[in-house]
């Protein structure tokens, strides 16, 4: 704790070790931050394979129930035999297959609930785009919820330690034209607005937050692979994702 390494010691591979493991707690534990991760990315596969809003909902909480949880799926995640997620869309594929083909009308959301879409509304999940596969819609939404988490760190950062202008110069010069697909706001008027004494001073904020979004954005994707080596390529299939759906 606390070496060099320690912005890896929490990785994805762990979460799913620990929730193999016999202390109740934190099997709990591990095994929510996990249905948190992946119920999105499930939720927008089966949307773009055709599911309505509610049934969408209610193969969710099955999947998550019967396959992910009843047959164990943690259990045979193997970190050697690749990624979990390319394991848990297979499982999600052949548990759609495998109810519609028995046509089943049976609800499987728990009666105490597993995962809670009282909210989905609120979160403003886009409707898939309509060249995307049910596959793409699923790395999609694993990628911009990946991309959320960074820029909440990073804005986070630099907010709650007296540094938020260094977050808006970053915002308007990079971020807003990348998400919004508009022109950058001129150097000049964001000092004005924030207080900024001149433009090179914003021009090294804007580089000095780059650079930590860049290190935020690797330890995130740390926790997806086996070794620090793989992180590069990784990243590239990660923007490759959100460029393809247009959301990078």
């Amino acid at each position: 704790m606390g070496g060099p390494n320690e912005a890896f010691l929490t990785t994805h591979w762990s979460d799913i070790l620990s929730a193999r493991t016999e202390d109740e707690d934190r099997r709990q534990a591990a095994v929510s931050q996990l249905l948190t991760g992946y119920w999105k990315p499930v939720y927008c596969y089966l949307r773009r394979k055709g599911k309505s809003n509610e049934d969408a909902k209610d193969l969710t909480q099955g999947f998550f129930v019967e396959v992910v949880l009843g047959r164990k799926l943690i259990q045979k995640a193997d970190q050697a035999k690749g990624k979990f997620r390319t394991l848990l869309l297979t499982a999600l594929d052949r548990y759609v297959t495998s109810v519609y083909r028995a046509a089943t009308a049976k609800k499987r959301r728990p009666a105490d609930g597993l995962l809670s879409f009282d909210a989905i509304g609120a979160l403003n999940i886009p409707e898939p785009a309509a060249a995307s596969t049910p596959e793409q819609a699923f790395h999609c939404a694993w990628a911009s919820a990946l991309l959320d988490a960074v820029l909440d760190e990073l804005k986070n950062t630099y907010v709650q330690t007296g540094r938020a202008a260094h977050w808006e110069i970053f915002r308007g010069r990079v971020l807003d034209p990348i998400m919004a697909g508009r022109e950058p706001t001129p150097l000049a008027e964001l000092c004005a607005r924030h207080g900024v004494p001149d433009e090179v001073k914003a021009s090294n904020m804007v580089v000095t937050v780059k650079r930590r979004f860049q290190a935020i954005l690797k330890r995130h994707v740390r926790q997806f692979v086996d070794s620090d080596e793989d992180v590069d390529a990784e990243i590239d299939e990660l923007m490759g994702i959100l460029a393809n759906s247009g959301a990078g």
